[in-house]
């Protein structure tokens, strides 16, 4: 395992982490599915010890994964190991009427740090990201003093912004003119790039890079046909849809060619390039198995023709399949 440094912590992060959002299970937002489906505990910890065993040391999860349940789970595997760097997220609630909703403020950031080191069992998360935040959240700045107190009061060692899947920029500039955080977590894969300029001026200016959805909802790993359909619980049956799912599937031969040609995984190849940029700090690939943790972290090395070949197929074939993949939400 590679370890890189984040940004300009002394925090030292497994070049692959472990995304912890399937291991919470299924969960509901009013009639919106917020998890990945079923899972059984027991696999999920075994998942959790073999990534550890194959020197994943970061993990990535949320309050909002499962309600909770993620967090318990790492919590109960891990506890308070100090060679465990654990990150997590506020600020995605539940309304009053069991609904989707977002809370900012300090009131509410204070508390949920206290939940969620209650959760997972520790004196101390290692990196606290505000769960999507919006420029407007950010403007209100009780969020931001939050994060900066919890930090005074030894809760937190560092902070930083889990940017929004549409336009990363506006957040991203809002903390970095400011020189406010330290990382940012963004979604960056083969088939959605639109996240680059933000990765290298944020590397540049001293922050901590997280890559998520690697494998864009498991659709680089190649396991998906045109007939695959996902049950009602799981969030990508409205975020993959049949016409969407096969459309994507056609635009990925190339990729999958690519991947033959280097004999490696589709996978190793996802991840493989993502880690070609070394402005990345790390990427967490969603890890449910002990199956899946041994695959996600065989990475394929690129060379500088690699990553132009599928930086010149990210333009051709999926700038505007990302913005139908959008319109689905």
């Amino acid at each position: 395992m590679e370890y890189r440094k984040f940004g300009n912590t002394d925090l030292e992060v497994s070049s692959v982490g472990f995304g912890a959002w399937g291991i919470g299970g299924p969960a509901m937002a009013g009639d919106i599915p917020i998890g990945w489906g079923k899972v059984d505990d027991r696999r999920s910890v075994a998942a959790l010890k073999e990534a550890m065993d194959r020197g994943i040391n970061f993990y990535d999860t949320a309050d909002f994964y499962g309600l909770g349940h993620s967090e318990e789970l790492i919590g109960k595997t891990f506890g308070n190991r100090p060679d465990v760097l654990i990150a997590t997220k506020a600020g995605h609630v539940l309304n009053e009427k069991g609904q989707f909703s977002v809370d900012y403020s300090k009131q509410h950031i204070l508390r949920a740090c206290e939940a969620s080191l209650k959760r997972l069992r520790r004196e101390t998360i290692d990196y606290y990201q505000l769960h999507s935040a919006r420029v407007e959240h950010l403007q209100q700045g009780e969020s931001i003093e939050a994060m900066e107190q919890l930090q005074k009061e030894g809760k937190i060692r560092y902070w930083g912004l889990s940017l929004n899947t549409v336009d990363p920029a506006p957040e991203a500039g809002f903390l970095m003119e400011r020189n406010l955080g330290y990382g940012f977590q963004i979604v960056f894969n083969v088939i959605n790039q639109r996240g680059l300029p933000v990765i290298q001026k944020a590397h540049a200016g001293g922050y901590g890079i997280i890559a998520r959805m690697p494998l864009q909802f498991g659709l680089l790993t190649g396991k998906f046909t045109k007939e695959t359909r996902f049950e009602k619980d799981d969030h990508r049956a409205f975020r993959l849809p049949p016409a969407l799912l096969a459309k994507l599937l056609d635009a990925l031969e190339p990729v999958w060619e690519k991947a033959e040609e280097k004999n490696v995984s589709k996978t190793a190849f996802a991840l493989g390039y993502i880690l070609g940029y070394k402005e990345i700090s790390t990427v967490i690939p969603g890890i449910k198995t002990p199956e899946q943790a041994r695959l996600n972290t065989a990475i394929a090395r690129f060379s500088q023709e690699e990553m132009a070949f599928v930086r010149k197929l990210y333009q051709e074939n999926f700038v505007e399949l990302m913005e139908l993949m959008e319109e689905q939400g």
